[in-house]
């Protein structure tokens, strides 16, 4: 490291070899000569060092270590774009922050910067002969020539001005002993000679083109004068024409002395320290004298700091004349002066130099500060200029009165105006329309624009805030003075969104598209109204309460009636009842609060003496009282009525009317039995008789105890009633009361149950007899089997003799059976014998017969063995034998086998194709269905939309579908049974054979295209003319297409490597996606399934690495656990997290397990090259080969990356990802992979695409460092993966296709297609044919003229023409026809056989074929010219007369494609015919006789072999189909499941809101919705109390203001004021938990003082969700705190049961 010190005598003293008195031996003064060396030399780096750091201003490396910092040549590209920077671009140098350099070390694209560097000099004129080599500095092999550059380049560009002058700092910095060693070495390692770094002035001065002589004279002339010190002297020996020195300025002559003087005193001094340290040193003449180029460095010195201080000078006079003049100075050089602009100067340079005066005082603006302030003024006055011009065209375009006109000029930037939204286009049009005509001069100035399109701009971000929900942005804007919106206040904020969000919900049903400014104002006005009102109305609840303490029930009454306060239903007849009632709501009330602080209070009117805040009643309270007395007035009247209708019963002496009096609802008397009807009638009749007995007083009244404690009032003449008692009352005494009816009632019931209980137990008394009966049986039954339990012994001997006494009589008897029957038993052996005999003598003539069947197979074998050495012969011989071939030429027939295999591939190919596209219509279906149900949930769209979209979901048969496919039959259509409709279906037949075979036309017509056009051409189009790949001719084709074409982008489109990953190429993404497909997923199924189950069915399985989360989940699972907050914050850094040991402990398990079930993942991808499909692995290696030729420096890293980047991160990672979406696993219709599975498949994911890039987890993945060196083991068995699935064989090895296969297959090809598509691939011929054919004898030509211009789908249907907008015309664009695909230009016949060799051969081979099956022979020579006998000729004729029945028995499209020819010939014809052909193909080269046409057999050799080899792929191909048409069938069954399912939802929701819409409005119908989950009610204090509860903003926990005239509460954005005597708090805060109709939804409502201020609506899976992502607290209302981990606990806790 290196220091700067003025004082020599602190630098270690190298330098000389006279030091000591001791003289040194000759090593010791070499030695110390190296030293001197090195220390100069590391004086040279920190010379180029300060330098460069003061030109670049930034720090460079340390002097030890600028060599190794300058070699990838970062810093000498920003050197060059210092000096010359319209050479050097800032972008175009590589690694500029060397974060690649500082990674992965230096790389050959770092030798750009280098040449960059030369390139700048060379600009600038530096002479070559500095120039170092671009390997001295890249491979470090000469870097003191780098820093020798350095040094000339700094003079040089002193010398132009451009640059400071370098100083010399020999002897002014230390370096330690080690730092000179370690530097002596490296000098040694060079092994050059050291640059003369002092001659540097001289080479540049005998660089130029002039008389150096009289240059050298002038020079020294200059320097002698400086050394006389008299300024006129210097001046006239510097005007010298000699010297070359330019921008002399006369009045700076002492200037100029002064400088030079001081200038050459140094290089003087600095000079002579050298000399006297290294006597021995070579000298140069200017090591003391200053070189012109120095000369001329300090005259641009001088002349610049005069001019800045004349600059000065002007700016502090303030004169903008002045100050252009002094700006115009040649020594300044400022480019861009204007003298219009003179004025802007003067602002700007003003400002600039008032801001550097604030920074640094006293310094004056430097030449590039100037510059700049040039260049801003510049573009200050011609952006005002243009402002101006943009806003006469504003008022120009608000005239005219066009909307879209005048968006487009008020977002010209220009015009200088805030954002414009275009959506909004008539908003601003009306409204600067309006106000332009209110403006005096007709037109708006450009700060009336400004405001007006800000405040339009922010109603339109409100509109737009309110379209999507975002309550933030809408009150971001309304709060904004931009809107310029009055008396808008923070505390309504909710109450202003909520109303906006109604009216725009209004406005928008109305078909307006924006509320307007005003609406906006009227809006805020009307809310701030509302609010007033609320005020008023708890005022007025305090007005009741004060009543109420003052207990006047007419003054409670009155406050009742107030309007404020809004209460409905009071009668003001029944003001007593409702002043008891209230009071009676008071006391309980305040017994409950009492309960709750541990206050017992015995007496009912403590309430009053105690002063509890708590009895205050609130709105819904007092309306509850008031709703409950008019029940109990109706009540106890209806109870009134009914006693007085039971007397009025009993009087008439009906049983029966009696029995239905007492049964009445309103007499509310229990135990009523109908059986009892006439003891009813007697014992009530006979009290109420005895009660007219002791005499009648005859009062109207009866007084009723009722419900409550009340005694009612009730007149029997008027039969109504009242609370107040009457005067002068009088109980009537005849009537009978409730007690009395009850009291008869009961005892009347009693005695008739208990006579009915006595008849009902008379079969309990037979059951328990039976079941005492029951139990003496199986006691008894219990007792024997113990007894014989018991005796078990006893028994077992017993039977034992019995059982042998049994055994020995049986065989006692069977053998005296056996004694009897002595004769029977020899005639039974003799017949046995004689069975046995016959048996022998069979066997032997069976013998024979075997033995007959072996020699028959033993000659069977032989035949075999001969017939397979004959094919062996066929297929391996290079010459085959005629006899061989004519054995198996039969072989070339096509069997009745063959046709059946063809139809049915036929069949199967056409079933595969329907299936395809009706699945792809139905997964598109189904993603829309998708995106409109998610739409319905977030409330974007109507019902009615989504059921009209599942009308489209309708499941097709195959018979449908196969009915969309058939157009034969059609009237008029493209296949209809005319000349002209058979013409244009040939055209197309031949174009699309054309384009399917040539792929050089989809390739060119694709890139034509815009890419977004030409994905949907190639999903629609060309998968659709390959028929999807469903046999392998047009596997091999697409194949084809899929390499020319991606060959071609890579060519034309790929100038960098990188940009296969980082672009997008379309020919990759459909490569890609085709195989992925249908194609390809059975094999990522394959390849991916086990192991994806495997990580899914791993429940415990939770990969976690980011730290930040880990500690997140951490703390969650403690809240939820304990149900009490954490004391650990919730915000960390994930240094902050890692600190914490359980933290690391998990993400080491995370890590763990995720290595583990990577390892998984890679061993099943790098075993399963051969079951990736061999499309992909043919792209892949076109893709390495194309590359590697347009980039032959590219390492096979760098390839390999690439591929990895195809067969890994586009086929494989999003399967792994979503293995839902690719069918890698089977899912149910609406399930779906748990978020869980999903971050474990995605981190699995991340880790295999970093082994398959070879990438490292640095920087914010510091922590997975343990990962790496796994990673770069993974990479490693990624490559060999990579390499082994690019060896491929080439396409024809592969498929064994030639160019003979299309007229040797036994079907012509044949595609399905619909009208809409083929329209578009004419259309799009038609536009670009000149570009993807630009020959103009080019077939296609031919073929589009042919067929003319494009049709409409109405004429290619044969239907009437359809107005462009008929929904009917999409629907017939998709139906689809089969075209049979013909070769225009090989048509047979005698005209096309002379000119076409190859028709011509092929003809020639089939009558080849036809003779010698017929007539034997050794060569084809000998068979033509032996003549044919008549057996032979008969023989011929019958298999003409076979084939020709059999072609006309063959369907149309199953006929061959190239026709049978000259079978109407006889034998001898067709041998005659093939001498005449043959000798035409021996004179076009294509046969040869002197081989007796050997080459001929063997090609009919070649087409036996290719046709049994066509038979085993179509056998495949077969089972292929068969495979992917039962794959289809099971994925069309999973879409019609996911039908069912949304189908299923649908009908959910209609019937969801039909229920909605039946709702009852009965007030009975209230008791029903008691049924469900009971609410929960809190106070804020109790929540808080469980942590629930954080805080509400502006109220405290324990807030308490007695005899206040305000108090606040801040939530839901509502003030109350009042005048009362109350005490507001936590505990006045009230919030209301219910459950929804929806599940996992709850109501949450606030209420303060009984007032409903707002109703939430929270979701739980929202909750769950922040739980997820670590989120610890969340607003409620936008006002209250609450713990999501203890919300959620409490919800579980009282809801869920959990």
């Amino acid at each position: 490291m290196s220091t700067s010190d003025e004082n020599d005598a602190l630098r270690p003293r190298y330098g000389s070899v006279l030091d000591g008195v001791e003289r040194l031996t000759a090593e010791e003064m070499d030695e110390r000569r190296q030293q001197n060396m090195a220390y100069e030399y590391l004086c040279h780096l920190e010379e180029a060092k300060r330098w460069m750091e003061a030109c670049l201003n930034e720090d460079l490396p340390p002097t030890t270590e600028l060599e190794e910092g300058l070699r990838n040549g970062v810093y000498l590209a920003k050197l060059g774009n210092f000096f010359a920077p319209q050479v050097v671009s800032v972008k175009r140098i590589y690694d500029r922050e060397q974060t690649r350099y500082k990674a992965t070390g230096l790389h050959f694209r770092h030798t750009d910067n280098v040449i960059q560097w030369l390139n700048a000099m060379a600009d600038k004129g530096l002479p070559k002969i500095f120039y170092p080599e671009t390997t001295d500095i890249y491979d470090r092999k000469n870097m003191p020539r780098c820093i020798y550059c350095i040094h000339a380049l700094s003079l040089y560009l002193f010398k132009l001005g451009l640059a400071p002058q370098i100083t010399d700092l020999y002897g002014k910095v230390a370096f330690t002993e080690e730092e000179i060693n370690n530097m002596k070495s490296e000098l040694e390692k060079y092994n050059i000679q050291m640059p003369a770094f002092s001659k540097i002035g001289g080479i540049l001065a005998n660089e130029l083109s002039v008389d150096e002589a009289a240059l050298h004279a002038a020079v020294i002339a200059i320097n002698d004068a400086i050394d006389h010190g008299e300024p006129q002297g210097t001046m006239a020996a510097m005007r010298n024409p000699n010297a070359m020195l330019l921008n002399l300025d006369e009045s700076a002559s002492q200037h100029y002395q002064d400088t030079l003087f001081q200038a050459k005193a140094e290089k003087v001094a600095n000079s002579r320290k050298r000399i006297g340290e290294n006597a021995d040193a070579e000298r140069d003449v200017y090591e003391e004298l200053l070189t012109q180029a120095e000369i001329q460095g300090n005259v641009n010195k001088v002349n610049l700091s005069n001019a800045l201080g004349s600059t000065e000078q002007a700016l502090l006079s303030g004169d903008m004349d002045k100050l252009y003049e002094a700006l115009s100075t040649p020594a300044l050089g400022l480019k861009s002066l204007q003298s219009k602009n003179k004025e802007w100067y003067l602002k700007q340079l003003m400002a600039d130099r008032e801001a550097k005066e604030q920074n640094t005082p006293g310094e004056a603006l430097t030449k590039d500060e100037l510059q700049s302030g040039v260049d801003v003024a510049n573009g200050v006055a011609e952006g005002y200029l243009k402002m101006l011009k943009a806003v006469d065209r504003i008022n120009a375009a608000i005239k005219k009165g066009v909307a879209e006109d005048t968006v487009n000029e008020l977002m010209n930037p220009e015009a200088q105006l805030p954002q414009v939204y275009p959506s909004a286009a008539e908003l601003y049009q009306r409204e600067l329309l309006s106000l332009q005509q209110q403006s005096p001069e007709g037109s708006l100035t450009h700060p009336e624009l400004l405001v007006a399109v800000e405040m339009l701009s922010s109603v339109v971000l409100i509109n737009e805030a309110l379209n999507v929900g975002d309550r933030a942005a809408v009150w971001k804007q309304l709060s904004s003075t931009v809107t310029g919106l009055s008396n808008v206040e923070d505390e309504y904020a909710q109450r202003y969104m909520d109303e906006l969000m109604r009216l725009k919900a209004a406005a928008r049903e109305e078909g307006s598209d924006y509320l307007t400014w005003n609406d906006i104002q009227a809006c805020v006005d009307q809310v701030n109204s509302t609010v007033q009102e609320e005020h008023e109305r708890i005022a007025a609840i305090g007005l009741i309460n004060e009543a109420l303490d003052e207990g006047d029930p007419k003054k409670t009454l009155e406050a009742l009636q107030h309007p404020a306060a809004k209460l409905t239903d009071v009668d003001p007849s029944i003001a007593q009842h409702y002043f008891d009632k209230l009071l009676e709501a008071r006391r309980e009330k305040a017994h409950f609060s009492q309960k709750k602080t541990g206050l017992l209070m015995i007496k009912r009117h403590a309430v009053r003496e105690t002063r509890d805040p708590s009895a205050v009643l609130w709105l819904d309270e007092i309306q509850e009282a008031i709703l409950r007395a008019n029940k109990d007035t109706e009540e106890a009247l209806q109870f009134s009525q009914a006693i007085q209708a039971i007397n009025e019963a009993v009087d008439s002496g009906d049983a029966v009317q009696t029995l239905a009096a007492l049964r009445a609802p309103g007499a509310s008397l229990y135990g009523v039995t109908p059986e009892c009807a006439q003891t009813y009638q007697q014992d009530l009749a006979k009290i109420k008789q005895d009660k007219n007995n002791e005499g009648d007083n005859g009062s109207e009244w009866m007084k009723h105890w009722v419900k409550g404690g009340h005694n009612y009032y009730y007149n029997l003449q008027t039969k109504e009633g009242t609370w107040d008692e009457p005067s002068e009352f009088v109980q009537n005494n005849s009537q009978l009361n409730k007690d009395e009816i009850q009291s008869v009632v009961s005892g009347v019931t009693a005695a008739y149950n208990r006579e009915q209980l006595w008849l009902a137990n008379e079969s309990l008394i037979a059951k328990l007899q039976a079941r005492c009966r029951g139990y003496l049986v199986r006691k008894g039954l219990k007792e024997r089997l113990d007894f014989l339990k018991t005796q078990d012994p006893a028994i077992k001997c017993i039977q034992a003799h019995w059982k042998g006494y049994k055994e020995r009589k049986a065989f006692r008897d069977r053998k005296q059976y056996l004694k009897d029957h002595t004769g029977d038993a020899v005639k039974i052996q003799s017949m046995v014998r004689m069975h046995q005999a016959r048996k022998k003598y069979r066997d032997r003539l069976k013998y024979f017969k075997d033995h007959i069947d072996d020699v028959v197979k033993i000659q069977a074998f032989i035949r075999a063995n001969k017939a397979r050495d004959d094919y062996k012969t066929l297929i391996n011989a290079d010459d085959p034998p005629m006899a061989v071939v004519r054995k198996f030429v039969h072989l070339l027939d096509h069997s009745d086998q063959d046709f059946q295999e063809e139809l049915e591939l036929m069949r199967l190919r056409e079933e595969v194709i329907t299936n395809i596209r009706s699945n792809q219509q139905l997964e598109n279906d189904l993603n829309l269905m998708d995106i409109k149900i998610g739409l319905l949930v977030k409330n974007k769209i109507t019902l009615q939309e989504v059921v009209s979209h599942s009308k489209k979901l309708t499941k097709k048969n195959k018979g449908e579908l196969s009915n969309l496919m058939m157009m034969n039959k059609q009237k008029g259509g493209l296949k209809a049974l005319s000349k002209e409709k058979r013409e244009k279906l040939e055209a197309y037949q031949y174009l699309f054979y054309l384009l399917q075979t040539n792929p050089t036309y989809l390739a060119k017509l694709i890139f034509q295209m815009p890419q977004n056009k030409s994905t949907k051409f190639m999903d629609s189009v060309i998968f659709t003319l390959y028929n999807y790949a469903s046999n392998q001719r047009e596997e091999y084709l697409l194949l084809k297409l899929f390499k020319t074409a991606l060959q071609e982008e890579i060519k034309s489109k790929v100038d960098q490597i990188q940009e296969i990953v980082t672009g997008n190429p379309t020919v990759i993404k459909m490569v890609v996606s085709f195989n992925r497909g249908a194609r390809g997923q059975n094999a990522l199924r394959q390849i991916l399934s086990p192991v994806v189950k495997e990580i899914m069915d791993d429940k415990t399985l939770n990969i976690k690495t980011d730290p930040v989360d880990i500690y997140k989940s951490w703390v969650n699972q403690m809240e939820s656990q304990t149900g009490e907050a954490s004391k650990l914050p919730y915000d960390v850094t994930p240094e902050q997290a890692m600190s914490h040991e359980e933290v690391r402990n998990r993400l080491e398990a995370s890590i763990k397990n995720m290595r583990t079930v990577t390892d998984k993942f890679l061993s099943a991808i790098v075993v399963s090259v051969d079951k990736i499909p061999y499309g992909m692995r043919f792209i892949a290696k076109v893709l390495k080969d194309t590359l590697h030729e347009k980039f032959p420096d590219a390492t096979e890293d760098e390839l390999l990356k690439i591929v990895g980047n195809l067969l890994y991160y586009r086929y494989m990672n999003p399967a792994i990802v979503a293995p839902d979406a690719f069918d890698i696993i089977d899912m149910s219709a609406g399930g779906q992979l748990t978020t869980d599975q999903r971050r474990n498949l995605g981190s699995i994911a991340k880790m295999l695409q970093h082994a398959a890039s070879n990438k490292m987890f640095l920087g914010d993945n510091a922590h997975l460092n343990p990962i790496n060196e796994y990673l770069t083991n993974s990479y490693q068995k990624f490559r060999r993966f990579f390499l082994a699935a690019c060896d491929v064989p080439s396409l024809e090895e592969k498929f064994n296709v030639d160019q003979y296969s299309d007229l040797v297959t036994v079907s012509k090809p044949v595609i399905y297609i619909s009208i809409g598509e083929i329209i578009n691939t004419h259309t799009l011929l038609l536009d670009h044919q000149d570009a993807i054919a630009p020959e103009h004898n080019d077939p296609i030509h031919e073929l589009l003229e042919d067929l003319g211009e494009v049709p409409t789908i109405e004429n290619l249907i044969g239907e009437n023409p359809l107005p462009p907008d008929d929904p009917n015309k999409e629907m017939m664009g998709k139906t689809e026809v089969s075209l049979t695909l013909t070769n225009k230009f090989d048509v047979p016949g005698e005209a096309n056989a002379e000119m076409d060799a190859k028709t011509l051969l092929l003809n020639t081979k089939r009558l080849i074929v036809d003779v010698i099956r017929f007539q034997p022979g050794e060569t084809l020579s000998e068979i033509l010219e032996t003549a044919a006998s008549p057996e032979q000729e008969a023989e011929y004729q019958r298999a003409m007369q076979r084939r020709a029945i059999r072609d006309a028995k063959t369907p149309e499209k199953m006929k061959q494609a190239k026709p049978v020819v000259d079978d109407s010939l006889t034998l001898q014809g067709k041998k005659d015919k093939i001498k005449s052909n043959l000798q035409r193909l021996a004179e076009l080269g294509k046969v040869h006789p002197e081989n007796r046409y050997q080459d001929l057999i063997n090609d009919i050799a070649k087409d036996i072999r290719n046709q049994r080899r066509y038979r085993q792929r179509r056998k495949a191909e077969l089972v292929k189909l068969q495979q992917t048409n039962a794959a289809l069938n099971s994925k069309t069954s999973f879409y019609n499941v996911q039908i069912d399912y949304y189908n299923q939802y649908i009908k959910t929701c209609m019937d969801n809101l039909a229920s909605k819409g039946k709702v009852s409005k009965k007030p009975g119908d209230n008791k029903a919705k008691k049924s469900k989950q009971a609410s929960q009610k809190y106070t804020a204090a109790r929540l808080h109390e469980k942590g629930v509860l954080i805080e509400i903003e502006d109220l405290q926990t324990n807030q308490c203001c007695k005899n206040s005239m305000t108090e606040k509460w801040d939530n839901s954005n509502k003030k109350l004021a009042h005048k009362v005597d109350l005490s507001f708090g936590f505990k006045n805060v009230h919030f209301e938990i219910s459950p929804s109709e929806v599940v996992g939804v709850f109501e949450i409502k606030a209420k303060f003082m009984g007032v409903h201020l707002e109703t939430l609506m929270l979701e739980y899976q929202d909750l769950l969700q922040l739980q997820y992502e670590g989120v610890a607290v969340m607003k409620l209302f936008d006002r209250a705190t609450v713990n999501v981990n203890l919300l959620i606990f409490l919800l579980n806790k009282k809801f869920y049961g959990k």
